[in-house]
């Protein structure tokens, strides 16, 4: 059995879970999200308190999905009560963002300007002009975001310019050393 799916998810005050056949719908303060089920895999409500997610079948398709499945509901469940976050930080002279309506605007040492449209549920929030706070209610999107706008600029190994994570750690490498 496995040891993540079996755990039990608990429900918090103000989220509403609806059950079809093959989609599970949560529904709470930041926004809905919903999600199609797997086949093998069932869940079940207690008490509108907790869920647990179980399988059906005994087959290694089920048996991979069942964690699976349970981390997806989880995090939606999360989602829509607390949101998702990731940072990102912004390093090079004359490397700035903006957000003007649904566009974030990065120049970032190209000769244009980088206009990039905000996907529905996902917020931006830029700070100094070089921190970019990506917040949205579908933790895969909001992750998805992140890194489609770190990869217009990824950082360097040499200065470390670029777009980066705020906790990533840039291996550096030293540049070369002149003929003696």
């Amino acid at each position: 059995m496995s040891r993540i799916g079996k755990l039990p998810i608990e429900i918090p005050g103000g989220v509403k879970i609806t059950l079809d056949e093959m989609l599970v719908k949560v529904e709470g303060p930041k926004g809905t999200l919903s999600r199609p089920m797997m086949d093998g895999i069932s869940v079940e409500i207690q008490d509108n308190k907790q869920m647990l997610v179980t399988r059906t079948a005994d087959d290694p398709k089920s048996r991979s999905f069942h964690g699976l499945t349970r981390t997806l509901i989880n995090n939606m469940v999360v989602g829509v009560t607390k949101g998702f976050e990731t940072v990102l930080d912004i390093t090079g002279v004359g490397y700035r963002a903006e957000v003007k309506g649904d566009v974030l605007t990065l120049s970032l040492g190209y000769s244009h300007p980088i206009n990039f449209a905000l996907p529905p549920g996902i917020s931006i929030e830029v700070e100094k002009m070089t921190k970019i706070f990506v917040r949205g209610a579908n933790k895969e999107l909001v992750g998805q975001t992140a890194a489609k706008i770190r990869s217009f600029r990824p950082p360097e190994p040499y200065k470390g310019k670029g777009i980066r994570y705020s906790d990533e750690k840039i291996l550096r490498k030293a540049g070369k050393t002149g003929k003696k």
